[in-house]
């Protein structure tokens, strides 16, 4: 199993997130059960180009401080909404021969979608835990509505596993557990 930690860049951490608060805590709370059980956290930050102001080497294209890797833990920089669509990032998921891919992140509508969908297509089993990703109100659905939509209807028993957190933290002790 690896957590990806996907797009939670200082531009995108604003409390206009729905669940704002309870994001932060419940993947502050998913990174360090992954680290204290030696499954590898991998960040993936998305990069909308030059003059942007998100981008590499602006502010706001880094990591927020809350959620911010550890020294030797990997950094993808994607251009897409789906993580696969960083080559390095898919062949280093190949090479390692993990079969699980727990997601969180941001936003729920757009790179965590995108990325579930393409592990899926590449044969991965992926689980999203409750409350570990986001999105903002749109013109269309709140970013509750949107969360509880995707959560609830679109991703499971079709493209991923939605759990609690406290399966969620089950899932990643039993996996500690495997590779005694």
């Amino acid at each position: 199993m690896k957590l990806i930690v996907i797009d939670m860049q200082k531009a995108l951490m604003d409390d206009a997130l729905y669940n704002f608060d309870g994001l932060i805590e419940n993947t502050v709370k998913i990174i360090e059960v992954a680290r204290e059980n030696h499954i590898e956290v991998i960040y993936v930050q998305h990069d909308a180009g030059p003059g942007t102001g998100f981008s590499v080497g602006d502010e706001a294209f880094e990591i927020a401080d809350e959620v911010a890797p550890r020294a030797g833990e990997k950094t993808f920089v994607k251009t897409i909404n789906s993580c696969f669509g960083n080559k390095e990032f898919a062949a280093y998921l190949e090479a390692a021969k993990d079969e699980t891919l727990m997601v969180v992140g941001l936003q729920t509508n757009f790179c965590i979608d995108a990325t579930v969908k393409s592990a899926f297509e590449r044969g991965y089993h992926v689980i999203i835990p409750e409350g570990t990703n986001s999105t903002f109100d749109n013109p269309y659905m709140t970013g509750e509505t949107t969360c509880a939509y995707y959560f609830n209807e679109v991703w499971p028993d079709l493209f991923a596993e939605c759990v609690s957190m406290d399966e969620a933290m089950a899932l990643i002790q039993k996996q500690k557990s495997l590779k005694r």
